[in-house]
């Protein structure tokens, strides 16, 4: 705590006052919001975004696959490589970053320059990720730093339950190109409210990780990384297309549809809580239990797409398993690392997304080769997978 606090004095001599402190925390949690909604609200756009710009809606899914990939290649390097930059002038930047491609998005006339306007983005999410809920705990005094890492947080996972099915409704009403222009506007208030409220920090010292890349020497540690690829690719094999299985299987109005994702999501905030509460007792049965629901929710939401109020309670605890397991996941792998958690962290935001990018590869190519109702079985299956390897990972767990 001596750092941290050394730290928050050294920002209190930048001569900005307690109110702006006060401020800059909350701001961080809702840029954290608009950022991490950015990756995810594509899902809930795709339908439309596969009729405007005359695609199949698997095509249309791959913009799901590039930005996880960007964010999988990418993270864990940019992180290191930006680590040094003081944290405001990196946060303001990102925005920037965020309401151009956002505009160049909102503008694409063809998936080409969609693609490259949700690759820029890509590159400079988890950097963001990575450093903001570090920051809040500079910014807080030492006994509130807690407190003030949860409400960055906050902002991440209510973008995760919550940034799809807005993203949904945002596209009934203002259609998908207006949707990001609305996030590009945004990101534009949120990179201006935290360059007049937010402290300058002292500029951090580049990190030094040879040392922390010895985690990739541990077995444990690579299995547990290995078993989120697995998990997040069971996950958004179903879940990428979701939005066009209630329009299409379940025979949902698509004005409706965004509704039925924000139950899913809202539902899902219960799993949020779940994971959390259950994860620290021990992360593997955490996981295996919140797979093994995740797997019957997804089949059988397609088994009974045609009963509404059946489909509801699967999809009611499809969505907490599948909320559940984000911090499952990442409380787990922080844990099987030895040393160097923050790396450890950051590693499986990446490889995360790598589950995220195959999970909607798989399910495009089921769709394209086998059709729509494929996707919930499929991804059920691999969450089985997840689920036989559990034991094994479990008999290389150092003692």
């Amino acid at each position: 705590m001596s750092s941290l606090a050394h730290q928050t004095h050294s920002v209190a001599a930048t001569g900005t006052t307690e109110h702006g402190h006060a401020l800059a925390v909350p701001l961080l949690a809702i840029a954290a919001f608009s950022i991490v909604t950015t990756e995810y609200i594509i899902v809930g756009l795709l339908p439309g975004v596969s009729r405007d710009l005359r695609i199949s809606i698997s095509a249309a899914g791959q913009l799901v696959t590039l930005f996880a990939f960007t964010v999988m290649l990418f993270g864990p390097v940019l992180t290191v490589l930006l680590s040094h930059v003081e944290r405001k002038r990196l946060f303001v930047i990102i925005l920037a970053i965020f309401a151009v491609s956002n505009a160049v998005a909102a503008w694409s006339p063809n998936i080409w320059v969609l693609s490259l306007a949700r690759f820029l983005p890509a590159l400079a999410l988890p950097v963001f990720w990575g450093t903001a809920s570090e920051t809040a705990g500079e910014l807080a005094d030492p006994e509130r730093a807690g407190k003030a890492v949860s409400q960055v947080y906050l902002g991440i996972s209510a973008a995760l339950v919550f940034g799809i099915p807005l993203g949904t409704l945002a596209a009934q009403g203002f259609g998908w190109r207006g949707t990001f222009w609305g996030l590009s506007a945004l990101s534009i208030v949120m990179a201006i409210l935290l360059q007049v409220f937010m402290p300058t920090l002292p500029r951090p010292q580049r990190l030094r990780i040879g040392e922390q890349l010895r985690i990739l020497k541990d077995p444990f540690f690579l299995a547990n990384i290995a078993l989120s690829v697995v998990v997040f690719t069971a996950m958004f094999t179903s879940y990428t297309y979701l939005a066009d299985t209630l329009e299409q299987l379940a025979h949902i109005p698509p004005a409706q549809v965004g509704w039925w994702l924000m139950g899913f999501g809202g539902v899902g905030m219960i799993g949020n809580w779940l994971g959390g509460h259950f994860v620290g007792r021990n992360p593997l049965t955490a996981t295996l239990v919140a797979a093994a629901v995740l797997a019957l929710g997804m089949a059988a939401s397609t088994l009974i797409a045609g009963s509404t109020v059946w489909l509801a309670l699967t999809l009611a605890a499809w969505g907490i398993a599948n909320t559940a397991l984000f911090p499952i996941c990442q409380v787990r792998v922080m844990k099987s690392a030895s040393h160097a958690q923050a790396l450890a962290g950051t590693l499986n935001v990446s490889m995360a997304n790598a589950g995220i990018g195959l999970g909607a590869i798989i399910g495009g190519v089921a769709i394209h080769h086998v059709g729509l109702w494929s996707v919930g079985y499929i991804g059920a299956a691999v969450a089985v997978f997840a689920l036989v390897t559990i034991p094994f990972i479990a008999r290389i767990r150092p003692e």
